[in-house]
């Protein structure tokens, strides 16, 4: 008996190509949310936004943690799109100057989401493995832009690197803009005063 195809390729690719609008709308209505200052919402709220049915959602997303996953990669997107390598050649005040810079504009980017996360992440094992990968991708750079100054510090060099990383991370971010009230700018400077001191520490 011969097999007859009752799902064309085309049809098949459409309709994966309409599932993966959905769950991209899905994504960002629940990052609108989110950036709006909704950092709870709910899955009825989301799909609301979304323009699709609490069924739907659930469909494309077996659950919160799923969603979250998913919600974490558009962020990185994100971050990724206005990302630009500091070149580890260049004079010391210049890197930490582009450095900091980049790392403020992504930090804000990621402002909304990291304060929605901070509610959830104690119940949330995806949510902490969001936050474990964003820290993993920042400590690769700093290893990448300051490797000369690393190496200067011989057996201190893992200790200096968890330094600075904790220096350019979310948590001494939101301590600067949130708990102390500066603005872009100022908590930048005091990122990079932060960097300079610990990586000149050592310099004879």
């Amino acid at each position: 008996m011969i097999e007859v195809d009752t799902d064309p390729p085309a049809r098949v690719d459409g309709r994966a190509a309409r599932a993966e609008r959905t769950r991209a709308a899905i994504v960002e209505a629940h990052l609108a949310l989110i950036d709006a200052g909704d950092l709870r919402p709910t899955g009825e709220r989301i799909a609301e936004r979304a323009g699709v049915s609490l069924r739907t959602l659930w469909t494309n997303f077996k659950d919160m943690e799923t969603l979250f996953a998913a919600t974490g990669r558009r962020i990185g997107e994100r971050q990724a799109a206005i990302w630009r390598p500091v070149a580890p050649d260049l004079p010391l005040n210049t890197r930490i100057a582009e450095f900091t810079g980049q790392r403020a504009r992504m930090l804000e980017v990621l402002a909304p989401s990291a304060r929605a996360s901070a509610l959830r992440e104690p119940f949330s094992p995806q949510l902490r493995r969001n936050r474990e990968a964003a820290i993993a991708r920042v400590r690769q750079e700093i290893e990448v832009v300051f490797g000369a100054e690393l190496a200067h510090a011989g057996r201190g060099r893992g200790q200096l690197l968890d330094a600075v990383t904790v220096a350019c991370t979310w948590a001494a971010w939101s301590m600067m803009r949130d708990a102390m009230g500066l603005d872009v700018e100022a908590a930048r400077a005091a990122m990079a005063r932060t960097l300079r001191a610990l990586l000149t520490a050592n310099r004879g």
